[in-house]
């Protein structure tokens, strides 16, 4: 299975990143050794003195395809779901500063919480979706999909084009504004529409 992530899809994001607006969709991958489950622990790398947490809604893809048409594109995903795209971002500066990719930065062991996953029908229109993350009981992220640059049709459209995705792959769709540094001790709690999602401590 393929772990896609979209960056630079919020444009508060962008602004606080001090990041140019991208004229297509920014696309990483991540290892399945990044993905953790069930709510567990992440523990927190000793490579990484400022670890930020970047909450996202991540979709389920449940069928194969390739240059997916924007039209069609609700066929390929059946599951809703929220994750967390952890990032090294002092190693991400240091290498992006010397123009060299930053997957350590972003592909790194426990990378990817991600929740339990809800039937697309039951979470209605994944592009009007309200999302957020907690940090020890206060709020840090705020999103909403309408607010996407790239819509999520425009998205698996964009990397079906170079990827072929298959049932299984994980799409992360972009973070919103807040996005900060965690730290050991940390108890993060992210919620999809009002329903609690995710629960786990940095350890």
């Amino acid at each position: 299975m393929k772990i896609f992530c979209v960056g630079r899809n919020y444009a508060a994001h962008i602004q606080e990143l001090k990041n140019e607006k991208p004229e297509a969709p920014v696309i990483f991958l991540k290892p399945e050794t990044a993905l953790v489950k069930n709510n567990e622990p992440v523990y927190h790398p000793e490579f990484t003195q400022d670890m930020h947490h970047e909450v996202e809604v991540v979709l389920r893809i449940c069928k194969e395809g390739k240059y997916i048409q924007p039209e069609l594109a609700q066929q390929y995903y059946d599951a809703v779901g929220l994750g967390i795209d952890f990032t090294a971002r002092d190693i991400q500066s240091r290498l992006k500063s010397k123009g060299l990719p930053w997957e350590i930065a972003k592909a790194f062991n426990q990378s990817a919480p991600v929740s339990v996953f809800l039937p697309k029908e039951e979470t209605g229109d994944a592009q009007n979706l309200e999302f957020r993350l907690d940090v020890n009981g206060e709020n840090r992220q705020q999103g909403q999909t309408s607010h996407m640059i790239f819509s999520i049709p425009e998205i698996l459209s964009y990397l079906s084009q170079y990827f072929t995705v298959k049932p299984g792959d994980l799409v992360f769709t972009g973070t919103p504004e807040g996005v900060a540094k965690v730290q050991v001790g940390d108890h993060l709690e992210g919620y999809l529409q009002g329903r609690k999602m995710l629960d786990f401590f940095i350890k």
